[in-house]
């Protein structure tokens, strides 16, 4: 799956870099070096013109998580009262990790239109069968194994970020 950071503005390609960093399956170390950058930035002045708020804020839960900031992205994520956000919330306590919490979330998503994209992404990586409660099975499984359960799983995960991410900043601007 190719991800062309440019077209979201260059305040996003910034933080995103080159949009192929494969995070953690648990909490990761955050990013100091993106802090002050996640701090400045400002979904409705550096997203463009704004649609849905919800989905600027869903951007920057999705922003704080890709650099490993769980606190951060936790507290915009669980205010956002859309399944949306309960998708970046469940990512979220997937990671923490607190596996039951992430599945209540998952349960809260529901049949979110993001998640047939994340399958078929999911496939293209060798990982067959994506359900939600499944991969936080899955990643509880693999991780800190170093074994190639455990590299499936990142990639997945970060296409599964790139989806999200990808629906969110769509639906955030005009």
């Amino acid at each position: 799956m190719t991800f062309d950071v440019s077209r979201y503005g260059p305040a996003v390609a910034a933080i995103l870099d080159d949009g192929q960093r494969l995070a953690d399956l648990g909490p990761g170390t955050p990013n100091l070096a993106m802090k002050s950058q996640l701090e400045g930035f400002d979904p409705f002045r550096d997203l463009g013109p704004i649609r849905d708020p919800e989905m600027a804020k869903a951007c920057l839960a999705g922003l704080w998580l890709y650099h490993d900031f769980l606190d951060e992205s936790h507290s915009i994520s669980q205010e956002i009262a859309t399944s949306t956000g309960s998708f970046w919330h469940a990512v979220m306590h997937r990671r923490e990790p607190d596996a039951s919490n992430s599945k209540y979330w998952w349960r809260q998503v529901g049949r979110h239109p993001i998640l047939d994209r994340v399958r078929l992404s999911a496939v293209e990586l060798e990982y067959e069968g994506f359900e939600p409660d499944r991969f936080v099975d899955f990643c509880e499984r693999v991780r800190g194994t170093n074994a190639e359960g455990e590299s499936i799983a990142k990639r997945v995960q970060l296409a599964e970020w790139r989806v999200a991410f990808e629906y969110c900043y769509a639906n955030a601007v005009h």
